[in-house]
């Protein structure tokens, strides 16, 4: 793993950290008695922070520096695992789906982008995320369709009107198993839907349905998911 690879890892987990936390970077700053512009660059993996302000940044997170470089180099070690990726804004939403993956003992990395915008510079490597390689794609993906900057729709048009990523299952996160949006998502090549809160008993029920050999890895062993034809629910 290289200096960038850590810089950048780093920067992950305490921007994950924070969302969790559900504070600003401006917040983060001011707990952590740093400039916003110095924790956007960390968070960015554009700057090497120093010890000190590792230690400052964990302090304001409320976790311990060993844990925070333990998720920064636990997400490396894991990458063989299937990456889920989750584009939620709302905090208490993420948290749920967090906890529901840690009581169900889930190792899947996890991560959490929190508007349209951001998960789409994720997906193509542009913006802040400009560091990561075009062909690193999470093997998953949770899609809130009210989404702030892009709506969560034209985030799903966008992956599914994309060869690079057209290929990736989106699971569609939404209040409600009725409406228009269901059916444009459907249209859309969405692969099936969720009604959240997101628990790991409706994640594992629709697993089954998407194209991939399998999808959840937990300690002791793989949870497999035969391949089959893409099947969206019907409401």
């Amino acid at each position: 793993m290289t200096a960038s690879d850590i810089k950048a890892l780093l920067g992950i987990a305490i921007k994950t950290e924070r969302f969790v936390l559900g504070i600003s970077q401006e917040e983060l700053a001011e707990r952590a008695g740093l400039h916003r512009t110095y924790v956007s660059d960390v968070e960015r993996g554009a700057r090497n922070p120093s010890i000190g302000s590792v230690e400052k940044l964990a302090r304001a997170l409320q976790i311990s520096v060993s844990t925070l470089f333990g998720q920064a180099t636990g997400a490396h070690a894991s990458k063989q695992l299937v990456e889920i990726l989750l584009v939620e804004d709302n905090p208490l939403d993420v948290r749920l789906t967090q906890r529901a993956f840690e009581k169900a003992q889930i190792t899947n990395p996890l991560r959490v982008v929190s508007d349209g915008a951001e998960a789409l510079d994720l997906l193509f490597a542009t913006g802040s995320y400009a560091y990561r390689s075009k062909d690193d794609h999470p093997k998953v993906i949770l899609l809130d369709l009210n989404l702030p900057k892009i709506s969560g729709l034209e985030v799903l048009r966008r992956i599914k009107g994309d060869a690079r990523t057209q290929h990736i299952p989106v699971i569609i996160l939404t209040v409600s198993n009725r409406g228009r949006d269901i059916n444009e998502c459907r249209r859309l090549g969405a692969e099936t839907y969720i009604v959240k809160p997101v628990g790991f008993q409706k994640f594992s029920e629709v697993t089954p349905r998407l194209s991939l050999a399998w999808v959840l890895v937990k300690p002791n062993g793989t949870l497999s998911a035969q391949p089959r034809e893409r099947i969206f629910d019907r409401p």
